[in-house]
């Protein structure tokens, strides 16, 4: 009879673990409740912007050393013509800070290297763009997430004050677990977004490094062409 019992009691229990068990993980984020929108719609701008990051560093952020060399070349020769010419048929950033010196190489030396660094504070400021989308989202994400759990742990207690019956651990449990379904995506979407913000942010240090240190090798080049005026004494 004892043991009747129990097979009796550990059935429904057995059904309902295997019934957890058996939901899908889209199902299981579905039980998360409204807030587990605008964390998917979070997570994809960070995708987004991550990707779209990459892309833009790669294109614009190189730093060729054989398009350097080439470029060195010709102002060595005094070519400054066709140095400009190179400058506009690439997409770097460095080859326009370039073209920013040569364009001013009639004017005295301190106005070269002025516009140089002029255009190497703009070229680093569109590196940047988006940084603060990821940044933006780290911080909100598991906010948004913990906001879904406190939603859902108040239905939850509501759930037990409106039951006139003795409330069963099945009740409670459900309910918390889905609560705290939106925390965890909220956490999962904040440390992507964040690891996401340093690995761009150190790739920006790291490729602004290489075009200051570019960009002060041509500053020098082009101060010593003969047609970069001396400054002028105030």
């Amino acid at each position: 009879m004892n043991l009747l019992d129990i097979n009796v009691t550990v059935t429904p229990d057995s059904a309902t673990t295997a019934a957890a068990a058996g939901l899908t993980m889209w199902e299981l984020l579905a039980k998360g409740g409204w807030t587990m929108i605008p964390l998917l719609l979070l997570s994809i701008l960070a995708l987004y912007a991550l990707l779209e990051r990459i892309i833009t560093l790669y294109i614009h952020g190189r730093v060729p050393q054989k398009w350097i060399e080439s470029l060195k070349q010709k102002i060595k020769q005094g070519n400054t013509a066709e140095a400009a010419m190179l400058c506009v048929k690439e997409r770097y950033a460095v080859a326009r800070i370039a073209k920013a010196g040569i364009e001013q190489l009639s004017a005295p030396t301190t106005t070269i290297e002025n516009a140089m660094k002029h255009s190497a504070q703009t070229e680093v400021y569109a590196l940047e763009k988006n940084l603060w989308l990821l940044g933006t989202i780290a911080g909100a994400a598991p906010m948004l997430g913990f906001l879904g759990t406190v939603l859902g742990m108040i239905q939850a207690f509501m759930a037990m004050a409106q039951n006139t019956g003795q409330v069963s651990p099945k009740l409670l449990s459900g309910g918390i677990y889905e609560a705290m379904i939106t925390t965890a995506a909220g956490l999962v979407v904040g440390i992507f977004a964040y690891v996401s913000y340093n690995f761009i942010l150190i790739k920006v240090q790291q490729i602004a490094q290489r075009i200051e240190n570019t960009a002060n090798q041509l500053v020098e080049m082009l101060q010593q062409l003969p047609s970069a005026a001396p400054p002028r004494n105030q």
